[in-house]
């Protein structure tokens, strides 16, 4: 399953996965702390990251990190915390993309981590369809964009300048829709988010 991609100039695309979020619609219970097959969620998406074939990941941590720390077992990612996660999705976008800033990735493919109908099947299909820092590709579900999404490092500057509140890159993307390669998805995950009471029942 796993496949191995670098840009031409060989320098990688990194995972980036958002996993600041406290979850307030499931009572203040932070997301990576949700349990997914005995153990924290953000384990379960940090491995697709990895079996999709992303070596380098960069977890952004929020709300409780000190407990994500101590309870989750990351090894050789790179944590970074985001103080101002209760802003939205969009300032954890900035601050993990600024994590990458000087490490050679020429390429970010960022997945959330309340997600876990998606799997290492899409990441690779994502992957697969970089080509370079000027890529802008996007999963998509019966043609509509979801997530993964990968930005090419030529496009990081501008996606931290419009990240705001939960909108995430939405903007920056819907500006340069021409220019996304959508890589159809449906086959192989399902893109459900894990926002409710009810949406825990998709959890093993």
């Amino acid at each position: 399953m796993t496949t191995r991609k670098t840009t031409d100039e060989g320098s990688e695309v990194a995972g980036l996965l958002l996993a600041a979020g406290g979850g307030r619609r499931l009572g203040g219970r932070p997301k990576a702390l949700l349990t997914h097959r005995g153990r924290p969620l953000v384990e379960h998406a940090v491995r697709v990251l990895r079996e999709g074939g992303c070596t380098r990941v960069h977890v952004v941590l929020g709300a409780r990190s000190d407990e994500v720390r101590a309870r989750a077992f990351l090894p050789d990612c790179v944590l970074v915390d985001n103080p101002g996660w209760e802003q939205g999705m969009g300032s954890s976008l900035r601050a993990g993309l600024d994590s990458l800033a000087g490490t050679g990735a020429g390429a970010a493919l960022v997945s959330l981590v309340d997600q876990p109908g998606i799997g290492p099947e899409a990441v690779a299909r994502v992957l697969q369809a970089h080509t370079g820092q000027e890529s802008l590709v996007s999963a998509a579900y019966r043609g509509v964009r979801g997530h993964p999404v990968l930005f090419g490092a030529a496009h990081w500057a501008g996606i931290a300048a419009s990240a705001t509140g939960d909108r995430g890159a939405r903007a920056y993307l819907k500006e340069h829709t021409p220019q996304i390669t959508l890589v159809e998805c449906g086959d192989v995950a399902r893109p459900f988010d894990i926002d409710t009471e009810a949406d825990l029942a998709h959890l093993e």
